[in-house]
């Protein structure tokens, strides 16, 4: 994140705008409709910026930009069509540690203007960072249109009502979760039908009928292999309500950024040999932490049903009465072969897939290898980085043959995607050679042969 969206308070606030053109009078526009003390330093603006400061009582300093011009303000906007005018109010806000902003220029910018959706008091900000503000109007039409105007109206009758429901309810899950419910149920939709005194009716009425505790719940939710997009719908509403996350390493960042901002974060291990918090702990976390009120999620790399150990902790949550749901997610195998250009499945190569953990137990694995030798079934191996030496000498010994195609896939979905192919008689060599780093998927079978010719994502 190269910016922190923030909402800055401008009422009467002493602001100056350097340059009165076209773009200048833009910016003029969004000032003094956030209530900003605007004064204008050019020697000519236009008629459309003259009429906006007679109107919002800004003033016009009919000169050339002098550096004392920025004594006294809070903000400072350059918007002249001289570059070395903007550099030079640059350098000098900059002395001045006042915030700053040259249209067009954002590497003399430490502020920047987002597209903005209003719903007074109900604003949307959406940015790229200076990068590409036609892709930040884009998506703000597109919000444009999804967001009714009656939001802000929504936004005021919470506002009158916050006082009112925090003494009433005054812990603060109990009353997020009131919240929640408000917004999400009718007395919402009478707001936004205009019908603002029957929803004070119905609000009133839910908050004398509102229960001291609240049951908390867990949510077990399939993360993905990686990539945030490949979340589902209710994975991500989900992950928006907790209280509090369980994560592991398995979860990427981008997906653990789309939790609240004000949720706990527990990180609860696991890598190989180190866990940060032993399974039967994590367990016993998630029905303590329910049992206090708090909707908990437990974020789990892949899907929680497929080597994710989901059933373990449901288990124990069924055993006290927490309430729980668990959301499904793109399990690693189906995720890095499709990403791989490896498909499980093909007519012409395989007709079934085996999913089989890789994790070493005491310097060996635990399989019945007699039944990994059909050459029209693939093979997915989890969690087997470590043990592949052990993978393919069994495989080997068993019987099947060296020249077997197999491939490692590398941080599967994620930007550092890397898929290394070769065969169980020289993949340990090709592994010892590049060095991937976990997490790690391997897939064995002839479908990998059209890894070159299917592949399309990363750097294969």
């Amino acid at each position: 994140m190269q910016y922190l969206p923030v909402c800055l308070r401008l009422k009467d606030a002493p602001v100056i705008l350097v340059g009165g053109g076209t773009v200048g009078t833009r910016k003029a526009r969004l000032l003094l409709r956030a209530g900003a003390n605007l004064t204008v330093v050019a020697p000519e603006i236009s008629s459309e910026l003259e009429s906006l400061l007679a109107e919002h009582g800004g003033t016009w300093q009919r000169s050339e930009y002098r550096e004392t011009d920025l004594h006294g303000r809070m903000l400072v906007v350059a918007a002249t069509p001289e570059q070395s005018v903007n550099e030079q109010i640059h350098a000098d806000a900059t002395a001045l540690n006042l915030p700053v902003n040259v249209v067009d220029s954002p590497a003399l910018c430490s502020f920047i203007f987002p597209s903005i959706v209003d719903r007074d008091p109900l604003l949307i900000a959406i940015s790229s960072s200076g990068r590409s503000p036609v892709l930040a109007r884009k998506l703000r039409r597109k919000l444009e249109s999804e967001v009714p105007g009656a939001y802000g109206a929504l936004a005021e009758f919470a506002g009158r009502y916050r006082d009112r429901v925090k003494e009433a309810i005054p812990e603060e899950t109990p009353r997020r979760l009131f919240w929640e419910q408000i917004m999400e149920g009718t007395v919402a939709e009478q707001v936004l039908g205009g019908r603002e005194s029957r929803a004070e009716q119905m609000l009133e009425e839910q908050l004398a009928n509102t229960q001291a505790h609240y049951v908390g719940e867990v949510y077990l939710i399939g993360a993905g292999p990686g990539d945030p997009d490949l979340m589902t719908f209710k994975a991500a509403r989900l992950l928006q309500t907790a209280d509090v996350v369980l994560y592991d390493r398995l979860v990427s960042e981008p997906i653990l950024e789309m939790s609240r901002r004000d949720a706990e974060r527990i990180y609860v291990g696991k890598r190989r040999d180190d866990h940060a918090v032993p399974q039967e702990q994590i367990n016993q976390l998630l029905v303590d932490l329910a049992k206090e009120g708090k909707r908990v999620v437990r974020l789990k790399g892949g899907d929680p049903f497929v080597f994710g150990r989901g059933g373990e902790e449901i288990e124990l949550l069924a055993q006290h009465g927490v309430p729980f749901q668990v959301v499904p997610g793109i399990t690693a195998g189906n995720g890095a072969a499709c990403y791989a250009g490896i498909p499980l499945t093909h007519r012409d190569h395989a007709q079934s897939v085996r999913f089989a953990t890789g994790h070493l137990r005491d310097g060996t694995i635990n399989l019945d290898w007699g039944k990994f030798l059909s050459e029209t079934e693939t093979v997915v191996f989890y969690m087997g980085l470590v043990g592949l030496p052990v993978i393919c000498e069994k495989l080997i010994e068993h019987g099947r043959p060296a020249n077997t195609p197999i491939a490692l896939i590398e941080r599967a979905t994620t930007k550092e995607q890397r898929v290394l192919a070769g065969t169980l008689d020289t993949i340990v060599d090709i592994v010892e050679r590049e060095k991937p780093r976990a997490p790690t998927l391997i897939i064995l079978g002839s479908v990998v042969t059209l890894h070159d010719s299917l592949s399309w994502f990363g750097d294969s």
